[in-house]
């Protein structure tokens, strides 16, 4: 019972801050410069590949700066990568079954990657989202402007990063980042963690292709989340955060989407027309990605109360859709895709791990349906 209680607590823990309001900082101006010259031109619906370039300024954010440099750099890679292979799916009208295996293929490879490299915040799951994300809007512009755009913007990230050198060139000679030595355990050690990836993510998008929904990439992203803990609770409580998050955070989007007397369209009337809708819209994207970085180490599920309407109000820019079947989809494929990761966790165990000390109240003889080597400081 001490250590349900224990969990139950870690649930709505709040951990202390660390800088981070001076990262958030650097990630909302990663998103605010390229979104704002974009909606002077005109071209909102062109701000999802603005904002998944920025989002390479999440990565590296305590680190000296030369250890930032390369970190966001190794995650500029996996987030262009994503993105450069959705605007592909895309232009080819490929979806369903075949956006399933590609983003499951995709997650398993980013797995490796990122577990060799150890990026922060962990896993492919930023790639992948963007993936999903560019796969499911219409390419409206040419793909190589699509992809500068994408670069463009995680140039500029990487550049607000490393900006803080230039005030206090400080640089620490011989700095590395700690990278686990390669190993034949190891190798099998990641390996079978891609393989969580393939088998979680495929699934899910498998139960949303089968469903029906418009979304299924949705489900994949969510079913990616519990994969990044760092063990067996954890991994629960990152499940149960994205879920509570992203509920409240559907909320948070309902009030400013959905047309009603309780929403923002009552007290703000300009927002019917397109014009205003979309720069109203393109500012909250800006505020929202603030809030989420301001709390994304802190607490995973208030990041997710603000991150849930960035992803939908980029989506909306990009290709407008009636706001309650996007709202609606969105929970289904949020709950679906992060219980059946959740499974994957419970299913494919670590070497090592104890069901009693991992999970309150399963037995503790109960084990799992394969187990492999605990991956040190992960």
């Amino acid at each position: 019972m001490k250590r349900v209680v224990e969990q139950v607590r870690a649930l709505h823990r709040l951990e202390p801050a660390n800088g981070d309001h001076l990262a958030a900082l650097r990630v909302a101006l990663s998103v605010a410069v390229p979104s704002l010259l974009l909606l002077a031109a005109g071209r909102t619906d062109l701000i999802i590949y603005a904002v998944f370039g920025a989002l390479t300024g999440m990565y590296g954010r305590s680190e000296p700066h030369q250890l930032r440099l390369r970190h966001q750099g190794q995650g500029a890679l996996v987030l262009l990568t994503g993105v450069v292979v959705g605007v592909t799916l895309s232009i080819n009208h490929i979806h369903s079954w075949w956006l399933v295996a590609v983003e499951a293929t995709l997650a398993g490879v980013g797995s490796v990657y990122a577990d060799r490299v150890r990026l922060k915040p962990n896993g492919p799951f930023f790639g992948i989202l963007a993936l999903g994300a560019c796969a499911s809007v219409p390419t409206a512009v040419p793909w190589y402007t699509a992809m500068l755009i994408a670069v463009a913007s995680s140039v500029f990230s990487i550049l607000i990063g490393f900006s803080g050198w230039v005030r206090r060139r400080s640089w620490e000679p011989g700095a590395t980042r700690s990278v686990p030595r390669r190993s034949a355990a190891g190798r099998r050690e990641l390996s079978v963690h891609a393989a969580r990836y393939v088998l979680a993510v495929g699934a899910a998008g498998t139960v949303g292709v089968i469903s029906g929904s418009g979304h299924p990439h949705w489900a994949m992203a969510a079913a990616a989340v519990p994969l990044a803990g760092a063990d067996l609770p954890s991994s629960v409580r990152r499940g149960v955060h994205r879920i509570v998050g992203t509920f409240l955070g559907l909320a948070v989007t309902a009030v400013v989407i959905i047309p009603g007397p309780w929403t923002l369209a009552a007290l703000y009337p300009a927002l019917q027309e397109p014009v205003h809708r979309a720069v109203v819209l393109a500012l909250l994207v800006i505020l929202f990605q603030f809030a989420t970085e301001l709390f994304m180490t802190r607490h995973y599920g208030l990041a997710m109360v603000w991150f849930t309407p960035v992803i939908l109000l980029i989506t909306q820019l990009a290709s407008p859709t009636e706001p309650r079947v996007l709202i609606l989809e969105r929970a289904v494929e949020t709950l679906v895709g992060a219980l059946l990761g959740i499974l994957v966790v419970l299913a494919v165990r670590r070497s090592g791990a104890r069901p009693r000390k991992a999970l309150p109240g399963l037995p503790a003889r109960r084990p799992g349906l394969l187990r492999l080597p605990r991956r040190p400081g992960h």
